[in-house]
């Protein structure tokens, strides 16, 4: 990493008030060191099994993941086009911290950003499963917004 520290910030969002906050942060980290952010959601397959047998995991079910996903990366959309920065949607299923994980290693991610707490409101001490593996698992540094 000569020169910016950062080239590449992972901003993931499930469009929750945390999230927003995160991915605000972010972007602003990306007006000042120059960097381009990757705006990741991811369509949870973690609860699929239950999901499944509860509500009947359908297309339509789906595709209401998939459209709030298209809302949550369009706020960081417009985040990054007030502060003139390049923001590179991402869409992506499987197990969030996962799915968070690789794709900061395959894309040479230099920071990861993201809220303690997403949508599924399991608060577990102070921060979020999904944040608590991240922090634990990233060669990238992670910065946890509350």
């Amino acid at each position: 990493m000569e020169g910016n520290l950062f080239k590449k910030i992972l901003v993931a969002t499930d469009g929750s008030e945390d999230a927003r906050r995160a991915a605000s942060y972010g972007v602003n980290i990306a007006k000042a060191t120059g960097a381009e952010v990757h705006a990741l959601y991811i369509i949870s397959t973690q609860h699929a099994v239950t999901t499944r047998t509860v509500m009947g995991w359908s297309e339509a079910f789906e595709e209401y993941l998939a459209n709030k996903g298209g809302v949550a990366i369009a706020d960081v959309e417009k985040l990054g086009k007030e502060a003139g920065v390049k923001v590179e949607p991402v869409f992506l299923k499987g197990i969030p911290a996962d799915k968070i994980l690789e794709y900061a290693e395959e894309n040479n991610i230099d920071l990861i950003v993201m809220g303690t707490h997403g949508l599924t409101g399991i608060k577990r001490f102070l921060i979020g499963s999904v944040a608590e593996s991240v922090v634990r698992h990233s060669k990238a540094p992670v910065m946890v917004i509350r």
